[in-house]
């Protein structure tokens, strides 16, 4: 059996709604129009999800050891959706183990966030992704900084990064400051050091989220996607031919979005959105 190995069947369904806050935007990556047929999952024997415990809020293990986290809670809801929930399971393992062990056979699925990337398109099937990770700015409070391709300021950032990159290409009348530490580069924004931070949205939305109900600071300006910077997103990672799965995954992908569950599950986990 391989080490960390933990298997929980996916058998409770009931989950709490969480209410919407109007100033959010949701993600919305489908085009409702054109609505996917529900395919035929008959001769899908079983859905069994590889993920991992340690890439919170996605999957991580609660104060009692049980696997938690939006991945979780995604899969649940996307075997209610494929009325397969009594085949479906999930199944933590180390990172470095999730591959080898779709290769073999011991899972249908990756969902943890493999890369799309060129040469992972040649091994594995993605699903349609279902989030991004949009850059963002975040300001002073209060204080004039307003993002643009003629702004200018004071603007820190990992030192790097992608973000870096795509400062400089996006943003050429800024001026980068670069860091090698979060903590420094959030700690001279809070100073008045920086007119603002650039970096990813998901990253910051945690960071604003602990701040005091008299924070410093906020997102300012609008979300920034850029696949040749920052990749595109997060996917359900597939065995090369296992088109009739993904054709199911997608439709189910499709349909949590359009009923408002997609919608549910990212307030919960980002209780600061950051599209």
């Amino acid at each position: 059996m391989r080490t960390l190995t933990l298997l929980l069947l996916l058998v409770t369904l009931v989950v709490p709604l969480t209410a919407r806050a109007d100033d959010v935007n949701i993600p919305r990556v489908w085009d409702q129009r054109q609505r996917l047929a529900k395919p035929d999952t008959n001769n899908i024997r079983r859905l069994r999800f590889l993920t991992t415990t340690d890439f919170f809020p996605f999957n991580f293990l609660d104060q009692e050891g049980r696997l938690t986290g939006f991945h979780v809670d995604l899969a649940r809801a996307l075997c209610e959706v494929l009325d397969m929930e009594n085949r479906c399971q999930i199944q933590a393992l180390p990172w470095d183990e999730l591959r080898p062990a779709l290769a073999d056979g011991e899972g249908e699925a990756i969902l943890a966030g493999v890369a799309i990337t060129a040469q992972s398109r040649t091994e594995l099937l993605f699903s349609r992704p279902y989030l991004s990770f949009p850059a963002r700015f975040v300001g002073r409070s209060g204080e004039p900084f307003e993002p643009g391709g003629r702004a200018e300021g004071r603007v820190g950032v990992i030192a790097g990064s992608a973000h870096e990159r795509m400062l400089r290409s996006w943003f050429p009348r800024m001026q980068p400051v670069t860091y090698s530490r979060d903590s420094w580069l959030m700690g001279d924004l809070q100073k008045g050091v920086l007119d603002a931070v650039f970096g990813d949205g998901m990253r910051l939305s945690f960071w604003l989220a602990d701040q005091p109900d008299d924070a410093c600071c906020a997102f300012v300006g609008e979300s920034y996607f850029a696949p040749e910077f920052l990749g595109h997103g997060l996917a359900i990672a597939l065995p090369p031919d296992a088109h009739e799965l993904k054709a199911a995954l997608d439709h189910a992908l499709q349909t949590i979005e359009a009923n408002g569950r997609f919608e549910e599950l990212y307030l919960r986990y980002f209780p600061v959105g950051f599209y």
